[in-house]
């Protein structure tokens, strides 16, 4: 078991720390029914040779933020209107900024801000650019997910990764899994965000953890060896195996089923991360060029 904490301690910080190889951001067209989900026209929106990562919806604008790498490594965080087609830096400073996610008051872009010593601080910086607010700065943070407007889920790196519940205005910190994947979010229409749980090297669960209750339920297994997931806005969760992606609807079962791919399967390669837009209409996608 330790050794594979340390192979996933190992991926985290070569993808975080490093931020190597090219990778895309597409913008599909995004349809949801009762029983099938379809995606068609993509757009690349980075258009940018390296990596250009960790896409993330405005709640209430057509914009994407991402990160994106400057040729020596370091990375900032960078818009997209996906209406006006203008792409704008957001930041610009010689730190490393990852993970942007608009706070709930949409106010800010809360983000992962990696320094030269090792650290790695949650902070935030107003939406339309200027100076941080640093909101963590004792853990060495990865990835995290807004609950409300004070508190926050946080994946910490470690052996093993470690999931947080922290409450911003009193700074207590609770451990309430160990073992986790990357992609934290929101469970639409709930108090509660979901998470990988890594239980073995082959065991790997969705799971959701009520903030009210403090209690933590099973949603259904992942695809084979994947931990990026998205949901979207009628409660399916969509994940992808690297060149299809396929969705599930927890109600109905642990069925994975594939979403047709109206145009652009071209695209469709070495998929990583995907981020879907409050209305539902639009999908983001990180491919491998």
């Amino acid at each position: 078991m330790k050794k594979i904490y340390l192979f996933f301690c190992a991926l985290l910080m070569v993808e975080i720390s490093f931020a190597q190889g090219d990778s895309e951001i597409y913008l599909f067209d995004l349809s949801i029914k009762k029983d099938k989900v379809s995606i068609s026209d993509p757009v690349n929106i980075s258009a940018h040779k390296g990596y250009d990562n960790q896409p993330s919806f405005h709640p209430g604008q057509p914009v994407i933020f991402y990160s994106s790498a400057a040729e020596d490594g370091r990375t900032d965080i960078l818009s997209y209107n996906y209406k006006t087609k203008a792409r704008k830096s957001i930041t610009q400073t010689p730190e490393r900024e990852y993970s942007p996610t608009v706070t709930l008051d949409q106010q800010s872009l809360s983000c992962i801000i990696q320094r030269d010593n090792g650290a790695q601080d949650l902070g935030k910086y107003p939406i339309e650019g200027g100076e941080p607010m640093v909101l963590v700065n004792n853990l060495t943070v990865g990835y995290h997910v807004w609950v409300d407007n004070s508190h926050l889920g946080l994946f910490i790196l470690g052996t093993p990764n470690t999931l947080h519940y922290l409450r911003l205005p009193t700074k207590k910190d609770t451990i309430i899994a160990e073992n986790i994947g990357r992609s934290l979010h929101k469970v639409p229409g709930e108090t509660a965000f979901s998470f990988v749980h890594k239980v073995t090297e082959k065991e790997w669960t969705i799971k959701k953890f009520n903030s009210k209750t403090f209690k933590i339920s099973t949603i259904t297994t992942t695809l084979p060896g994947r931990d990026d997931l998205a949901w979207l806005p009628d409660g399916k969760i969509i994940m992808s195996d690297g060149t299809k992606i396929f969705f599930n609807d927890p109600t109905k079962g642990t069925a994975w089923n594939e979403v047709q791919v109206s145009s652009g399967a071209n695209v469709l390669k070495g998929v990583t991360r995907l981020a879907v837009s409050l209305d539902g209409k639009k999908l983001a996608v990180v491919v491998s060029e």
